[in-house]
């Protein structure tokens, strides 16, 4: 055996010692070790094992074993069954990996530079057979999850994982039974008031969840006790087509186009959630989810509240309501916005009938029989829109700005920075 194969060997059970003592130094969840010597020995007999195989296997570039394999994912359903979590599992790899490279280290400069070859050698093993040892083990600590909580929450945790660009995503894929797509639209369901989560609500979820394969995951709740709901959609390539999108579109003046069949899945989560919604999408590929995520949670603030059962919702996308969300960050432009909302507040539903007039491309007989009034009563108000406001709805200042207003009434904005109270309601993380 070589000098800096021994060295490494002669300092197995300090460096042992001290990968246990960052564990529970770095990583709260590891503080039981402190008060149960028993895990705190295993722990330390797990990290003894890596290291002398390590020193075995390396100098002659030797592959882990199945055995060496099933041993590693052991120790991952060991910490599963302890109820670690996706974070600190994601942590304790990191250290781990940080603490061998930093002991090959330690060894190369006690050996003076030692032998390079030498080096080389466990460098070249410690990459491969190293990812494979953290396959193993993340296998192993999803199976323990597969049996310990309910298809619902692991679903949870693979929108989580995904969401947070966690490789174990892919084994957690595996054991719900879905296929991790190239890309994937976010989209976020903004509620004024979280439901209290019963058991019929999470059936429902759970039906659509496999229906439309769709991980999902409750964000965080707002200090109002707003709430959202989010769920990954997934796109498979030449799946991203969108039912509104004229032909020969170039896709990249439409940003994050809506697939054909997301419209379904957001009428069926309205419906199981049973409460207004505002919701907003985006679209990304597996890396880039994050982003996403918040590009959607942004769209649904700024999306107009709706209630499922009175009309088709639909996700909104960034070339939706990109007008609106530029005016969140400019308050003077904001209030501008407001004040003119007031005055359209005094006459007869003039906010609801501009709503319809955008909404039907301004076409006065399709938006007249949404609203169901005469032409007549239509014209009416909207030339009361112009008495109170000085501004033409048909006009292209009146479609900038009335629209606008429109909108941001709809999302309930005004009303939430007004302070207007919700009912509380279960929190949860993401």
């Amino acid at each position: 055996m070589g000098s800096l194969f021994a060295e490494l060997a002669r300092q197995a059970s300090t460096n042992a010692s001290r990968e246990v003592e960052t564990y529970t130094r770095e990583i709260p969840e590891f503080g039981f070790l402190d008060k149960d010597p028993r895990a705190r020995a295993e722990t330390l007999e797990h990290s003894m094992w890596l290291r002398r195989r390590t020193v075995e296997l390396s100098p002659h570039n030797s592959e882990l074993t199945g055995e060496d394999l099933g041993y590693i994912a052991s120790m991952g359903e060991l910490r599963a069954d302890a109820g670690l979590s996706l974070d600190a599992r994601q942590r304790v790899l990191r250290v781990h990996t940080a603490l061998m490279l930093r002991e090959i280290n330690e060894a190369t400069e006690t050996q003076h530079g030692g032998d390079v070859d030498e080096l080389m050698r466990m460098m070249t093993w410690f990459a491969p057979q190293g990812e494979r040892g953290i396959d193993a083990y993340r296998q192993g600590f999803v199976r323990v999850l597969r049996r310990r909580i309910p298809y619902a929450e692991q679903v949870a945790l693979l929108a989580r994982s995904l969401l947070n660009g966690d490789p174990i995503s892919t084994e957690l894929a595996a054991a719900v039974d879905m296929e991790l797509p190239d890309h994937y639209a976010v989209t976020v369901f903004r509620l004024p008031d979280r439901p209290t989560i019963d058991r019929f609500l999470e059936n429902d979820i759970e039906a659509l969840i496999k229906s439309h394969q769709a991980p999902v995951i409750w964000g965080p709740e707002g200090r109002d006790g707003s709430g959202e709901l989010i769920a990954l959609l997934p796109l498979f390539s030449g799946a991203t087509a969108t039912e509104d999108a004229p032909p020969h579109v170039a896709s990249d003046l439409l940003p994050d186009l809506t697939p054909a069949h997301l419209p379904d899945l957001v009428q069926g989560f309205a419906h199981a959630l049973g409460r207004p919604c505002a919701v907003g999408t985006a679209t990304a590929p597996l890396p880039e989810l994050t982003d996403a995520l918040d590009r959607a949670r942004r769209i649904s603030r700024a999306a107009p509240l709706r209630r499922a059962s009175s009309t088709r919702l639909r996700p909104h996308t960034l070339a939706d309501v990109f007008v609106e969300l530029a005016v969140t960050d400019v308050p003077f432009i904001d209030d501008w916005l407001r004040t003119v909302a007031r005055h359209l507040e005094t006459g007869p539903d003039l906010l609801a009938t501009l709503e319809a007039y955008y909404h039907h491309d301004m076409h006065r007989g399709a938006a007249a029989n949404a609203l169901n009034v005469h032409t007549r009563t239509l014209d009416y108000r909207l030339r009361r829109v112009r008495e109170l406001t000085g501004i033409d709805p048909g006009s292209t200042r009146g479609v900038r700005t009335l629209s606008a207003v429109v909108t941001r009434h709809l999302s309930g904005a005004w009303h939430r920075a007004a302070g207007t109270p919700s009912r509380k309601a279960v929190s949860d993380f993401l």
